[in-house]
């Protein structure tokens, strides 16, 4: 399998350019008759996906892909810097002449930016059929599998545990929780969701009380774990591999799925998502890798692995002390509006976190 990088490089020597463009000539001809053969009467044997999942988890489930169907995986990957951002740049800046095939995202509200600015083609897979709605454009643009849930982390040492998100309010945990910063990641997009179920008043007063409570803001939401692992503090909001992982290395945490009662807002969802980009160069090979991804198969190997994300299918085995999805009261959202307001409360979100 393939995968990117890019460097620097400076333009080349006066001296140099008639040979580099003789030479770009010959690779091009070269290039369109590899296309041939590619995409000749077998089929494509290529396909071009950029990821936003880390690698260390997507590489394996791509390495998998070409060794059953025997199509080669040109894959770029979102480097630490530019987390879930930059594939989705590039692709918006390639959206005239697309270069990739497949969009593997690591959340749904940036695939919803991709429809909407018309780089997205809908696809509906056989795959998806047993994936719950809610995790599923409606109008076939994306897919989601494999998901994460915003979860509480407990450090053992505290006796009567946190159960809800609103106890970051709590004047009973003033100065003893942390949580990820807010402009970045899963927590933003919490936050954003929390502004469409809550409306716009309570979410803003929601906030403000989790400042009067002193909750601190950490790097991401590996550090807050590792905080609340060392008792530095009690708790954090996180996410739910974060916790799994920390729990696997025997520290002493526990998860706990916030807001499980009767009429409770329940656990907000982040689903891995993938997309069909809209004139892309080997739509055959992007659909067989999509229903690859949205398999079976697939959620139990991201099941197993460390990342430890929950399977969308039902009755996909999973290692012992996950919970299934449909033993999770689910936190309903329209990714769409998420999406959107997402965007609109930037501002918001700069000023509490002191950077405005």
């Amino acid at each position: 399998m393939d995968f990117e990088i890019r460097h620097k490089t400076s333009r080349p020597p006066v001296h140099l350019r008639s040979l580099l463009f003789a030479l770009a000539l010959v690779l091009s001809a070269l290039s369109v008759a590899g296309c041939s053969k590619e995409q000749g009467p077998q089929g494509e044997k290529t396909v071009v996906v950029y990821v936003s999942e880390d690698q260390v988890f997507s590489q394996p489930v791509l390495k998998e892909f070409e060794k059953r169907t025997g199509i080669r995986v040109r894959a770029v990957y979102d480097t630490e810097e530019t987390k879930s951002t930059g594939v989705m740049n590039r692709l918006l800046a390639e959206k005239d002449n697309p270069q990739a095939d497949v969009y593997w995202a690591n959340e749904p509200i940036r695939a919803q930016v991709l429809k909407q600015e018309g780089v997205a083609e809908s696809y509906v897979s056989e795959n998806a059929r047993g994936i719950p709605p809610l995790f599923k454009d409606p109008d076939g643009y994306w897919t989601g599998f494999s998901a994460r849930a915003r979860v509480l982390i407990v450090n053992k040492g505290v006796k009567e545990e946190p159960r809800s998100i609103f106890d970051l309010a709590s004047s009973r945990w003033k100065g003893r929780a942390v949580i990820a910063n807010p402009l970045f990641g899963t927590t933003t997009a919490h936050i954003a969701a929390l502004f469409t179920v809550l409306g716009d008043e309570k979410a803003r007063a929601f906030m403000e009380s989790m400042k009067e409570n002193q909750v601190a803001i950490s790097t991401s939401n590996g550090e807050s774990a590792d905080f609340v692992a060392s008792g530095r503090y009690d708790f954090s909001l996180v996410d739910s591999d974060d916790a799994v992982n920390r729990i696997r290395q025997g520290r002493p945490v526990r998860m706990v799925y916030p807001d499980q009662g009767k009429g409770e807002l329940g656990c907000f969802i982040v689903p891995n998502v993938v997309v069909l980009i809209k004139g892309c160069p080997h739509p055959k090979a992007a659909r067989k890798l999509i229903d690859y991804l949205l398999s079976k198969e697939v959620e139990r190997q991201l099941a197993f692995a460390d990342c430890a994300q929950i399977p969308l299918h039902k009755g996909v085995e999973m290692p012992r002390g996950m919970k299934p999805l449909e033993d999770i009261r689910i936190m309903k959202v329209d990714y769409a509006k998420v999406a959107t307001k997402m965007l609109e409360i930037q501002p918001f979100l700069r000023e509490w976190a002191g950077l405005k």
